[in-house]
């Protein structure tokens, strides 16, 4: 008994610590250095929740940007469900989604190249995925042009606007955050 007092005493004090005081310090620093981030990076237009900037959004509308494929299940870009297809690159069927994706895109774009940017129809790992890169938004400037009746030039200016640069170009590659962009091209439908 002697040996199992400081043990159990010793179990207490470690689940207080871990349980309770480092969850609370953690939480609280959090709140302070990065509340937006800690808060979910939640997009807010006039007093409403619009979305999040680190979850995609399944726009499909011609007049919009469309995002990489969502492989999450029930429906696309569902927070509770996040994964991928899990389908190996050597799956018929993953090659199957594919070119049917390609087929899609050619036919909503016709104008634009025929050459699909990759990350236009595989799903990432996480089927969240909230950016594209510059050159798959602009592979999209077209249809986006003429369903909103606006300028190509406009356009493209917005999504450069929109392009978010890493602080050193060995740290990754320029995204073009999907839902803040097209949340833009409705305020300038408003105006």
């Amino acid at each position: 008994m002697a040996m199992l007092r400081p043990a159990i005493l010793l179990f207490i004090l470690l689940a207080l610590i871990t349980g309770g005081l480092y969850p609370l310090v953690t939480t609280a620093l959090g709140q302070w250095w990065f509340h937006d981030q800690a808060n979910g990076s939640l997009i807010r237009q006039q007093g409403e929740i619009r979305g999040s900037r680190l979850i995609g959004q399944n726009f499909t509308a011609a007049g919009y940007f469309h995002g990489r494929p969502s492989a999450t299940a029930e429906s696309p870009y569902n927070p509770m469900a996040s994964g991928g297809s899990n389908l190996a690159g050597s799956n018929p069927a993953l090659d199957n989604a594919v070119r049917t994706r390609v087929a899609q895109l050619r036919a909503a774009n016709p104008q634009a190249s025929p050459a699909v940017p990759v990350e236009l129809v595989t799903a990432s790992g996480s089927g969240l995925d909230y950016s594209l890169t510059p050159q798959a938004v602009a592979w999209q400037i077209p249809r986006v042009a003429q369903a909103r009746q606006i300028s190509s030039e406009q356009l493209s200016q917005l999504v450069a606007a929109h392009t978010q640069k890493p602080l050193f170009s060995a740290m990754g590659n320029p995204v073009v955050n999907i839902v803040e962009l097209n949340l833009a091209l409705d305020a300038l439908r408003k105006e």
